[in-house]
């Protein structure tokens, strides 16, 4: 029989045995070459975000672990014009941001420019034409920022506790809106108190009455749940909009070429992928958040963009209003 302190040992010998076995028998898994962090104002059921980690497992299965994703969503590492300077400062590497960078360069406004395209046609055709070509030109030399595709976003509403059908309807209602400037223009000229502030705020900000209306795409209001602090959406569909994956044009040109390579092919394989995402989206979200309670509103639209048009016009630059003319009278 063998005696405890002898099966004590030889257990423990066996455990090293077989650690040691793993050990040498089994490689450690090498570190990637290139570890690329992304900050995402979305959660882990937005179609970006899901966009993103295909992306990841493509980039890792495409170069054999030479290049490794880590997405971070919900602003955990930072806030979307913080995400920005972060990859400026090569602190973080991606995220997904839009007219935002109107802080830096004032073509980025159309990207979200209130009342200004009609249809996501309208919208397209920018972003592949002249114009679009030198906004991408200018986030590479004037903001650093790469983008390596763009995703399509549903038109923005408004959401509040109340019918917004006119213009009339919104004297005085404090309405967040992202820190962009034409933004804060439109919603003055309308009436209302624009108020900018970070997109992760904003529910709590609803519950507790700091704010009382927000506007955003249908995919939005779902995924951050505003339905359950806000009644109503008023159709406004003041925005058609799109966001662009961008990569720090630093951390690009560090890649040897073949990664590059294998980075853009990825990434236009990503755009792909989170469009037939968003487009099966939207075929249903709207019952989605009808079922959730949400009552949807018709507005008078011609009254939202007589009322603002003119001082939307105004707050641009000479240059700025030459190409609104030309875009609006091509």
């Amino acid at each position: 029989m063998i005696q405890k302190k002898s099966f004590t040992t030889f257990t423990m010998l066996l455990a090293c045995f077989l650690c040691g076995s793993l050990f040498f028998g089994c490689k450690q898994k090498e570190k990637p070459e290139f570890l690329f962090r992304a900050s995402l104002i979305v959660n882990e059921n937005h179609t970006w975000f899901q966009a993103f980690e295909y992306f990841g497992q493509t980039l890792e299965e495409r170069s054999n672990g030479r290049m490794k994703l880590q997405v971070y969503p919900s602003e955990q590492l930072a806030k979307e014009i913080e995400a920005i300077r972060l990859i400026q400062a090569e602190v973080i590497d991606m995220t997904v941001t839009g007219s935002m960078l109107n802080n830096w360069f004032e073509l980025a406004a159309f990207c979200e420019l209130p009342f200004f395209f009609k249809d996501t046609i309208e919208a397209r055709n920018f972003i592949h034409g002249p114009i679009g070509k030198e906004m991408e030109h200018q986030m590479i030399n004037v903001t650093g920022l790469r983008p390596v595709g763009y995703f399509q976003r549903g038109p923005r509403h408004l959401t509040s506790n109340r019918p917004i059908k006119h213009p009339d309807d919104l004297q005085g209602l404090i309405v967040r809106v992202p820190n962009v400037p034409s933004f804060v223009t439109a919603w003055s000229a309308l009436g209302a108190k624009p108020t900018p502030m970070a997109f992760s705020e904003v529910f709590t900000s609803l519950q507790q009455g700091t704010i009382e209306a927000q506007e955003n795409p249908f995919d939005l209001i779902k995924n951050a749940g505003f339905y359950e602090v806000q009644d109503y959406i008023n159709l406004t569909e003041h925005v058609i909009s799109w966001g662009y994956p961008v990569i720090g044009e630093k951390q690009f040109q560090k890649l040897p070429e073949d990664l590059k390579t294998i980075f853009l092919k990825a990434a236009k394989d990503m755009q792909a992928y989170e469009r037939h995402l968003f487009t099966e989206n939207e075929k249903h979200i709207k019952d989605e958040l009808a079922a959730k309670g949400m009552t949807f509103i018709e507005v008078n639209k011609d009254a939202y963009i007589k009322k603002c048009e003119d001082a939307i016009y105004s707050s641009l630059s000479n240059d700025m209003k030459k190409v609104y003319k030309k875009l609006k009278n091509p």
